[in-house]
């Protein structure tokens, strides 16, 4: 007979109780109402994730405990099992990552993750003590298995008791971000592991933004001949449903010849049975979404990561500086798209650099948005702080100092604007940018957040691209996404002035940021040898400048944030 599981791929606020057990509890009734038997949350969904040093503070750890309890005593009536991913505490406060397995009003068991992630922007083992136990639970002859996070992908011992045991589906709660590609591997290695252990797989991830993180969502259910049962959509939250037949398991195991005992050590493993009547539904149709190609998956991150950074640190408006380039633009449309067109302020701030085309095409951009903006020219501004600096400069030459101040010009009236109206302030860098230093601070740098700063400068024109593509027609202009790249600091200025063409050092900087490779890799490689000390020497010139760039949103798997670690002070270099 089928099982019906509810999938609920919930976006939780981290520290947010009572939100996220609203959020829980109309799921678990929606999932009733829907004679579900089983209903299956994110890792850690009851905290929101990760809440990194929250963790170390007692009171929210008491909060947790006393959210689990509140979950219990709504199910009392509740003829569903619930497993609920949540941070636990003991008596001593050993903490650990668990799901917790409810039902009827009564925390029936606890399944401690074993496995703890060393990734930089989760660093669990710097908070969570690893559990020892592997939990089943027997459903009327059908034994489940609980996995957190990327505990499916390592055949340790626990996955060895799986195989032994003879689980008939495994239930994997992740808190899973999104990075580029990922999707592809994710779903490669759930259909992998249901071939392994010619099991069911329930993948549940959570979704939504969380400082720099991203999770995207599409839970998916892997029949044990490893094909994709139900995928859920990515980036959206929801309440996904399938019907699991537990004989395909068991018709697989007789197939693939996995019944012989593999691990001998059984004194680990706890098997709890929970006595609740299975009854004959007629079958739900699944959900088969469709996986949006790579450069929409970067659109839909930026755009759900902005949205979330926004909303959840309580803004309700941002404001940007438009210049007419391809950034900026991309900025302003992905903001319209997150939180809408009315809440968006575009400053356009020119100075006696700026091209007239660059002007009309600010404008322009804006118009196409229906946004409000406003043309404050810096001209005089400028003028002003050339004046105040003559003495002090005379007998220099104009260089970088007199480019930047204009910058820092208009970073001081998009600041202004955030103090007097309370506006978010969205810079504009790239990854490119960003790697190499070719931005300033405090100048285009300045803001609480930079949606592009994980997005190569090649990238970005793609997405720009895939953007235009979705809306069904040309925001951003043919004209900006023509033109060479340009800050307009000074006369016929040019980005190529002072880097390689982006098509070159974009790849220059992934294989050295992202794939670690050394100087003499890429020179063995064929990569000019001058063009290679030019982009190494600015990416490690410009550690000091990152440390003090905003929060960007994590789209790769080395992002600059929590995903990047390198000393400040250093003499050394790949």
């Amino acid at each position: 007979m089928d099982i019906r599981i509810a999938i609920a791929q919930i976006n939780s606020l981290v520290g947010d109780y009572q939100g996220n057990i609203k959020k829980i509890k109309n799921y678990i009734d929606q999932a009733c109402e829907n004679k579900a038997d089983i209903i299956v949350f994110p890792e850690m969904c009851i905290n929101g994730y990760p809440p990194e040093d929250l963790l170390l503070n007692t009171q929210f750890l008491k909060d947790s405990l006393k959210s689990i309890k509140e979950i219990a005593s709504f199910s009392v009536d509740k003829d569903i099992v619930i497993i609920l991913g949540a941070v636990e505490c003991d008596e001593d406060y050993d903490i650990f990552n668990s799901a917790q397995i409810i039902f009827k009003g009564n925390l029936v068991e606890s399944y401690r993750k074993r496995i703890l992630s060393s990734l930089p922007f989760f660093d669990e083992r710097r908070y969570f003590k690893p559990g020892e136990v592997i939990t089943l639970i027997e459903l009327k002859g059908t034994k489940i298995g609980i996995t957190i996070g990327d505990e499916i992908h390592f055949q340790d011992s626990s996955f060895l008791s799986l195989l032994d045991n003879k689980v008939d589906l495994i239930l994997n709660l992740s808190a899973s971000p999104f990075y580029k590609k990922k999707i592809n591997l994710s779903y490669g290695m759930m259909k992998t592991r249901a071939v392994d252990l010619a099991s069911w797989i329930l993948y549940c991830n959570m979704v939504g933004g969380q400082d720099e993180l991203v999770f995207d969502g599409g839970s998916i259910v892997v029949n044990p001949y490893g094909v994709v049962e139900i995928n859920a959509p990515l980036f959206e939250e929801g309440l996904y449903f399938v019907d699991i037949n537990p004989d395909q398991a068991k018709r697989a195991k007789l197939k693939y010849k996995k019944r012989e005992p593999i691990f001998e050590n059984k004194n680990y493993v706890r098997i709890i049975d929970i006595n609740k009547n299975i009854d004959k539904k007629v079958k739900m149709d699944t959900l088969k979404s469709e996986v949006p190609d790579e450069y929409e998956q970067l659109y839909l991150a930026i755009k759900l990561g902005l949205k979330d950074y926004v909303l959840k640190n309580g803004f309700k408006s941002v404001v940007l500086g438009l210049s007419g380039g391809v950034d900026s633009a991309l900025v302003a449309c992905m903001a319209v798209d997150a939180i809408g067109k009315e809440n968006v302020l575009a400053l356009i701030m020119p100075s006696q650099f700026t091209s007239n085309k660059s002007l009309e095409d600010a404008v322009e951009l804006a118009l196409n948005l229906g946004i409000e903006y406003k043309i404050i020219s810096i001209k005089e501004l400028y003028n002003a702080y050339l004046q105040a600096l003559k003495e002090s400069f005379e007998g220099t030459v104009f260089n970088e100092t007199e480019e930047n101040l204009q910058a820092r010009i208009r970073g001081n009236i998009v600041m202004a604007f955030s103090n007097k109206f309370g506006h978010l302030v969205l810079a504009c860098d790239n990854k490119s940018e960003v790697a190499t230093g070719y931005s300033t601070l405090y100048g285009d740098t300045a803001g609480g957040l930079a949606p592009l700063k994980d997005l190569y400068k090649t990238e970005l024109y793609k997405v720009a691209e895939k953007y235009n593509e979705i809306h069904n027609r040309e925001i951003i202009t043919k004209s900006i996404l023509e033109k060479p790249p340009s800050a307009e600091l000074r006369p016929n200025q040019k980005d190529e002035d002072k880097l390689p063409p982006y098509s070159i050092l974009d790849e220059i900087l992934f294989d050295y940021i992202e794939r670690g490779k050394s100087y003499q890799d890429l020179l063995n490689e064929g990569y000019d040898e001058e063009v290679l000390k030019s982009v190494i020497n600015m990416v490690e010139r410009s550690e000091w400048k990152r440390r003090q760039l905003p929060p960007g949103i994590k789209l790769s798997e080395i992002n600059f944030g929590k995903g990047w670690n390198m000393p400040i002070t250093k003499k050394y270099q790949f």
